[in-house]
């Protein structure tokens, strides 16, 4: 039960197949938990858009992230982690003992906001710019706001009577007013820069189904910060604390980075990323073990009736406006799918082992239509950040480094109770 709505929760990998690609026309759309009415930059992304609208801005958005646009957007993501990285070895005091979440959370903010808003902001170094306090408000006003997010969504008239609003308007209008500010430069002064607001801006320009307003553009970067910034912290952070824990796979990888490092003279470029297959391993072994989202959800658009369970057994049937999930973790966590599942294992996605995973079990970005947008991005990020990172620091675990990490009961997603804690050792 979702409160008083009944859900169907899926734990067959072929049921999963079925609702998320084959029947993807019955289940089109995410539960809305708050309306366009009641917060209009929450609500008009293209995670939360429904219907024809959904579709239609999916198809503006997808242009923007094939490879070859991960490609445009390289450069600047790899000048953020190399600024990163520079003020920790030019700040040797901070290595002993580090606040992981903090030090990512800094990064990430710093990245998008390079990425989706055109803004370079050094949050390191600079600790209380403005972008980096106006998305410490966005984290702290809506996701550790579950009373917000309860009375959006049971009350929304009164609610929207009451001026309340997921995002604080003060902050709302600080991100519309810097996209609105970054365009007018840009188009008076004809400045191209390599960022997603320039892809949008393209999409803007060539869409004629649904014109792009400043609200739709703002509204799709705000997502991917506040999507992006805070889920791609977490899956540093869970990375971080493996290698910590597990020095052997650091060092492994360590030498993979070195390699291309050398071979590529001191520089790593877009496609020597593609080429770290072990760095492919951990990444994909940190979003098994620490997926992002604990479930998917689906709502039944139009009538669908399950096949039989077994000859004899009757089909179930869904009615339009239930929902459907699929739990991610828990499949994650199956040892029917991954043996030993608590164990951090990269070699469940070698070469040789991956194509032995059942599919649809394993799902860090969703699957179907519906899948997360941005994964190529923020597996570009990972990779970028990480490859820097180890080539210049052993990562180790401190006296604050809690092994096995146990989770609050008080948090949207899961995150440890005492939080990440890692120490830092300058590579000679």
């Amino acid at each position: 039960m979702d409160f008083t709505l009944p859900n169907v929760l899926l734990r067959d990998p072929e049921l999963i197949r079925d609702v998320s690609i084959k029947n993807f026309d019955h289940f089109t759309d995410h539960r809305s938990i708050i309306s366009e009415d009641a917060d209009p930059m929450f609500s008009k992304n293209v995670f939360s858009l429904r219907g024809e609208r959904w579709r239609q801005m999916r198809n503006i958005l997808t242009p923007s992230f094939t490879a070859a646009k991960m490609k445009f957007i390289f450069q600047l993501s790899s000048k953020c982690s190399e600024q990163f990285v520079d003020y920790l070895l030019d700040h040797p005091k901070y290595l002993t003992s580090i606040d992981a979440r903090d030090m990512f959370n800094r990064f990430t903010i710093d990245v998008i906001a390079s990425v989706a808003f055109g803004v370079n902001v050094n949050s390191m170094k600079d600790r209380e710019n403005e972008f980096f306090v106006k998305g410490k408000d966005v984290f702290s006003s809506s996701f550790n706001s579950m009373v917000k997010l309860l009375a959006l969504r049971f009350f929304p008239r009164l609610v929207k009577l009451a001026g309340i609003t997921v995002i604080p308007t003060d902050t709302t209008n600080f991100f519309r007013k810097v996209i609105a500010n970054n365009l007018k430069e840009r188009k008076e002064q004809d400045i191209v820069r390599p960022d997603m607001l320039h892809l949008l801006t393209q999409a803007k320009d060539k869409t004629t189904t649904h014109e792009l307003t400043i609200d739709d553009i703002t509204s799709q970067a705000f997502l991917f910060f506040l999507g992006g910034s805070d889920s791609l912290a977490n899956l540093l952070c869970y990375m971080v604390h493996e290698l910590a824990v597990n020095p052997n796979i650091q060092e492994r990888l360590h030498e993979e980075v070195n390699h291309y490092f050398e071979e590529m003279k001191g520089e790593i470029s877009y496609e020597t990323l593609s080429k770290m297959e072990y760095m492919d391993m951990v990444i994909s072994e940190t979003l098994r073990k620490y997926p992002s989202l604990v479930f998917i959800d689906r709502v039944c658009t139009k009538k669908f009736e399950f096949p039989p369970a077994a000859p004899g057994y009757d089909g179930a049937i869904l009615y339009p406006d239930e929902t459907i999930w699929i739990p991610v973790y828990a499949m994650h966590h199956d040892p029917k799918y991954f043996p030993e599942p608590e164990k951090f294992d990269p070699e469940r996605f070698s070469a040789k082992n991956k194509d032995n995973i059942v599919p649809y079990a394993y799902l860090p970005f969703g699957t179907g239509p519906r899948k997360c947008i941005g994964d190529r991005f923020v597996q570009m990020l990972v990779k970028i950040l990480m490859a820097e990172f180890l080539h210049k620091f052993k990562i180790k675990t401190t006296e604050k480094t809690q092994n096995p990490l146990v989770f609050r009961i008080d948090s949207f997603t899961p995150f440890p109770e005492k939080g990440f804690w890692i120490g830092l050792e300058r590579r000679s």
